[in-house]
């Protein structure tokens, strides 16, 4: 139940996004900034609309995702999500009164801040409320409600096609609707138990605990568990304050590897260009020459496979593992989009054109949907210490909107300066790039508890490296190119043995284990 309602928030981002996609067919022509040659503005306007769709994805880089540390400290997981819900009740209706793009933008830049303080802070609350065995599929809820947020918004631009003028008000408005379980239901979840332990409210914690584990026992084991961190890291963080937590990402060598990890897996979600299809797919399917209707269509499709495709997700992320989906479903997304672009050079009068581009960008929408689409914001939920969570987590999310926003803004210049085939031959290369960073920066996390985790990030990132170049590369090729069923893989983590892991030594105690 916690799991459901802090993540159906994320249906509203889902929603937004494909309202505007919607809306992006109509709305610039109303407000005079279309990209119809016979304008005299027309080479500006392309930026006027990019301004509008990643409105909310600025306002969230430069300012919601860091505000989600104050206000966590302040009023907790629940009151955070509350708060932000409430905003992202009110701006959806209100885009839909606007009277200027102007008007709509900042409306937009409002539901940013909403967007950025749920989107950093649903994840968190959902990591530390569940066990580490089933972290990961649970956590990933969250991406599973923005797909599905996504196929509703489609659902929607769809049932209002044939209104009229008002259908683009419309399209933007219904995002409202998914914000209304989270704002009636985030009260009925039990808040996070260690951030009650962090405001030294113990009683309370454990009544959490007893509602989210099977048994007195398990609640207990936990809430002793997360007790000796708390003892440890208070030696670390008595004179910690905002600016400080914020310098020590980069400056403690076990928070910057975290640091690291979360912001090439939250980069990578946008250089791998899905937002190019969550934004801009209905004017792209115009740009290959379907209608209005058509395009609406195609991005139905779009919307359905984005969501029944995260499901299988759920079941592999604990298993498989995050790194292992990343690194399997990079290559194939560079190759789907390459085909993409190459199959806009296909002549106009070829009936193959219209369906090949669509089949590559379903294909494309099925590998983000099981590797890139759940894997960021678990990554990012998990890897960073309880004193330094919810700062870690606003620098991570706040990386991917940032980027989300330059996508907005920029593929409609992009696209015209640069014609279809060449703007997805740029992302195709794009997820090459995002590839090899995971497979130099981004250690394995899957059915790994904290203290594991310290252990993990206490290897220093040019011997985890190393590894991935010398040993686990090798192995590689001699199993499953070479099909050498004998070869051997050496670990680079002995998490059996406290003491296992040959520490940097700078390494400090900030988010030491259990075991002390």
């Amino acid at each position: 139940m916690t799991v459901v309602i802090a993540s159906i928030g994320a249906a509203v981002q889902g929603w937004d996004q494909t309202g505007s996609n919607g809306a992006n067919l109509s709305f610039p022509t109303e407000f005079g900034i279309s990209d119809d040659h016979s304008n005299p503005h027309w080479r500006t306007n392309g930026w006027k609309v990019g301004l509008v769709n990643a409105a909310p994805y600025i306002a969230s880089a430069l300012l919601g995702c860091w505000l989600v540390d104050p206000l966590n400290n302040w009023v907790g997981r629940r009151g955070t999500i509350f708060i932000a819900g409430i905003i992202c009740l009110v701006t959806p209706i209100g885009s839909a009164f606007t009277r200027s793009w102007q008007q709509l933008m900042a409306v937009r830049l409002i539901m940013g801040i909403g967007m950025g303080l749920k989107s950093s802070t649903v994840p968190i609350f959902t990591a530390e409320n569940s066990p580490s065995s089933v972290r990961g599929g649970l956590v990933m809820s969250w991406q599973m409600w923005t797909a599905f947020g996504i196929f509703l918004g489609f659902a929607a631009n769809l049932a209002v096609f044939r209104i009229g003028k008002l259908a683009w008000r419309l399209q933007l408005g219904s995002a409202f609707i998914p914000a209304v379980p989270l704002v009636l239901g985030v009260y009925l979840c039990p808040e996070s138990p260690r951030w009650l332990m962090k405001k030294k409210r113990y009683h309370q914690a454990f009544k959490s605990y007893l509602r989210l584990r099977n048994s007195p026992l398990q609640a207990a084991r936990d809430m002793y568990y997360v007790h000796c961190q708390l003892e440890e890291e208070s030696l670390a963080i008595k004179e910690s304050n905002y600016v400080s937590r914020f310098v020590e990402l980069f400056t403690v060598p076990r928070l910057r590897r975290a640091t690291l990890a979360g912001f090439v897996v939250m980069i990578a979600q946008q250089w791998c260009g899905i937002n190019i299809i969550a934004f801009y797919s209905s004017s792209v399917f115009a740009a290959a020459g379907y209608n209005q209707l058509q395009c609406l269509l195609a991005s139905f499709g779009f919307g359905a496979l984005n969501f029944v495709f995260a499901i299988p997700a759920v079941f592999v992320m604990d298993t498989f593992g995050r790194r292992s989906l990343l690194l399997s479903t990079f290559p194939n997304m560079a190759w789907t989009l390459l085909a993409t672009g190459l199959c806009f050079l296909i002549p106009d009068g070829n009936a193959a054109k219209l369906p090949c581009i669509m089949l590559f960008i379903y294909i494309f929408a099925i590998f983000y949907s099981v590797g890139e689409g759940p894997v960021p914001f678990v990554v990012a939920s998990e890897v960073f210490p309880l004193t330094h969570r919810e700062m870690g987590m606003g620098f991570s999310v706040s990386t991917t909107f940032f980027w989300a926003s330059v996508l907005g803004l920029t593929w409609p210049p992009m696209e015209r300066a640069m014609k279809p085939t060449g703007a997805f031959c740029f992302y195709a290369g794009l997820n090459c790039c995002a590839f090899l960073l995971i497979f130099l920066f981004v250690p394995e996390t899957k059915q790994l508890t904290l203290e594991e985790l310290d252990y993990v990030f206490g290897v220093p990132t040019s011997k985890h490296a190393g590894y991935q170049i010398k040993v686990w590369l090798p192995w590689f090729v001699r199993r499953y190119v070479l099909f050498n069923k004998s070869a051997k893989l050496p670990p680079l983590y002995d998490l059996d043995e406290v003491g296992g892991i040959e520490k940097d030594p700078e390494y400090t105690s900030l988010a030491v284990s259990a075991a002390h």
